[in-house]
This record gives C-alpha cells, structure tokens and sequence, in this order.
C-alpha cells in the first residue's frame, strides 16, 4: 500500500510453533501448560500475548512497544496483537518493526501470530480538526463507506473499510500474510441499526475475509467483543457465536460457490479478567450441539480460539486483586502477576492479551509465562470460595 520495503513472506504454522514452544520449555522460559493448542491447526500459541492498544501516539511509544514485541517474540510470547486504529495506526509499524528484530533474531515468521483488528475510523495522524471534511474527502470521495454506515461516528462496518484496514495492516506490519484479522466490536452498530440489520453488514465483511484467506492475506478471521459475548442471551447487544459462524458460513459458500464450503472463523475475543467473568460464568450461547454453554466452553466445541482483552481491567487489576485471588495466588509477588495468572489458567481461554509498551511490564509476563497455570481443581476453588 505505502510501505516499500518487501513484505514478509510466510505465516503461523503447526511445525514452526511446536518447535518455538519446545525451545522455550526446554530453556526454562515457558513452563509446562504455557502453551495452547490452536483448533484443529496444532499450532501451539502462548497463553499470553502481546497487546498494543496503548501509549500516547509519539515515537518515543513506538520505539518502546517495538523493543517489547521483539522481546517477547524472542522469549517464549508468540501471539502478538494489534488494530488498525490503535494509536491512529503507529502501532502497525511499531509491531512491524519489532518482528524484524525478532527475524533478524533467529524467531522465525511460521513461529509468530500476528493479529490485526478493523472498524474502527483509524484516523491516521491524529483526530482531524474538521471530522465531517475528513471522512467526506477519505472516506465517501474513496468509496469505502457513507455517513450512514457510520456508528457512534466512529465505526465503519463496510466490506470496502475492511479491505482498505487488511492491506493498511499488511503493509505497515510488512507481512504477506496476517494469522487472523477480527473485526471489533461490531455490536456497535446494534443499538443504532438493529441487530438483524447488523449481521446484514457483516455478512459481506465476512466475504472480504474469506476472500482475503483465499488469497493468503490472511490466515483466519473472527470478531472481538466488548459486550456481545458477555450479556444475557435477550440483550439488545447479544452475539452468538454460533450465529457468527452461520454467516461466517453462507460469506464462504457465496465466495466459493460450493455448498460445502469451510468458512474460516477460527478466533473470537472478549474482555475477561477475575471482575468481568461472564464469559466463563454465564451460561447464554446455544452451541447448536444440543446445549447452552459459557461462551468459553461455546468456542471450544464450535472449534473457535477464544482470547481474552482487558486482562488488567485498565491497569485496575495491576495495583489489586479480589480477595479470593489475593488469598489463592499470595506466591505472586504483585497484583499483575496474581492477575495474569488467574486469567491464563481459565479452562476455554486460549492466550490472555496484556497491552504492553513499557519494559518493566513485560518482566511481569515473562515470570508468568515461566510458570506453570493453576491447576483445573485450585482455579474452580477460587469461584467455590467467591459464593
């Protein structure tokens, strides 16, 4: 797109990571269990991963979060994640960098999953003076979206947007090929459209996506929540996941013209920490198997990765812990820590995304990752205790 630098070739692969994983474990930087399986894939992704979200939009930031990419990549963290608004777009090329470190390292690309997210207006250079103007000459006079495709004036829900967010994020990362691309919190668009009218947009994202996995641009692609997995089955901004791979499923007969087409949502995400459990807790997706599941155990039987945002609920979770976490993870020496480990040891959660872009928080998951998960019996003892 504007990168000229070559593009990265190559993606995530079962051999590649396997062999990351044993290096790491044989070294004594990932314990036993630090490692997820990814579907029916075997790729082995690590139970914590990178998340890019924050900082200010400055090149101090940029240098910071690239130099903890391309540590993590190097130290047993494989899964690294970013969106193509995070920081109006500077942390693309952040993470882009940091993988080119971790390549000229010896880490190589098959071992690394790279994430991008769109749907989000990512406003590169920083909020514009004039909002109107600028989506008029950027958005309406490119034809990649109208005003009446806009939510919250802030989300683009059109298949032109997220082709346009896909190769923004190919190029700035430099990669040839994306492991996943979600589209975030596509629930916004719910309270203002409608959630039949909604699916009605998603569907032909969904088409680009697997369009775009036709063409090896990316790997597989899914959606992330803030609300839509947690809330009651009856609330306005209820996503299933079964519904999701329904037209997850039509998107990928449409592009192949075969009934019998594999769609390629693989991957969800939603906000879980030991405040906001409901993805391990509330019992709201009809998995279409015959019963009503959590929508961690929903993605397990319907073969979706699930990962986790908001591990330190805002930094909140940093500086405390609810009691009965403080109580069962007092070996911890901080509240991160206790926080990172209660997350990654949730049966279902398949890597739990910490956004980093300071050194010293990385020391925090690199300990993490070199121990063991709570065992199943003393992590359901911490729900026990909490009734």
């Amino acid at each position: 797109m504007e990168s000229t630098q070559k593009l990265i070739p190559g993606y995530a692969n079962a051999r590649a990571t396997r062999a990351y994983a044993e290096e790491h474990m044989a070294a004594g930087r990932a314990a036993e269990g630090h490692y997820s399986e990814f579907t029916r894939a075997k790729m082995r992704l690590s139970s914590l991963g990178i998340g890019t979200f924050g900082g200010a939009a400055t090149p101090e930031v940029d240098a910071r979060i690239s130099a903890v990419v391309a540590r993590a990549l190097g130290a047993g963290i494989n899964v690294i994640d970013t969106g193509a608004h995070y920081r109006y777009g500077r942390s693309l090329a952040a993470v882009g960098a940091g993988v080119r470190t971790a390549l000229a390292a010896g880490v190589p690309r098959e071992a690394m999953f790279l994430i991008g997210k769109g749907g989000f207006l990512t406003l590169r250079g920083g909020p514009p003076e004039d909002m109107a103007a600028w989506f008029e000459r950027e958005i309406v006079a490119q034809g990649l979206g109208s005003k009446t495709d806009l939510a919250k004036g802030a989300h683009l829900l059109t298949p032109e947007y997220i082709h346009y967010q896909i190769e923004l994020t190919r190029s700035l990362i430099g990669v040839e090929t994306l492991d996943a691309f979600l589209i975030d919190q596509p629930e916004v668009h719910i309270p203002e459209i409608g959630k039949e009218a909604t699916n009605r947009k998603l569907e032909p994202v969904f088409e680009v996506l697997e369009r775009a996995v036709r063409d090896n641009r990316i790997r597989t692609y899914g959606i992330s929540t803030f609300e839509g997995f947690r809330v009651e089955t009856d609330a306005p901004v209820f996503q299933s996941l079964t519904s999701m791979q329904g037209l997850a499923e039509r998107a990928a007969q449409a592009v192949t013209g075969d009934d019998m087409a594999r769609h390629h949502f693989k991957l969800a995400m939603l906000p879980f920490n030991q405040v906001m459990l409901e993805g391990f807790t509330r019992f709201n997706t009809a998995t279409g198997k015959g019963n009503v599941a959590s929508a961690l155990q929903a993605a397990h039987q319907l073969e979706v990765f699930m990962m986790a945002s908001h591990t330190l609920l805002k930094g909140h979770l940093a500086t405390q812990s609810a009691d009965v976490v403080a109580q069962r993870l007092a070996e911890e020496p901080n509240a991160a820590r206790r926080a990172l480990q209660f997350n990654r040891s949730t049966p279902g959660l398949g890597t739990t995304l910490v956004g980093i872009s300071t050194p010293e928080h990385l020391d925090d998951l690199l300990a993490v990752a070199a121990r063991p998960p709570l065992e199943r019996k003393d992590y359901l003892a911490m729900y026990q205790k909490a009734e």
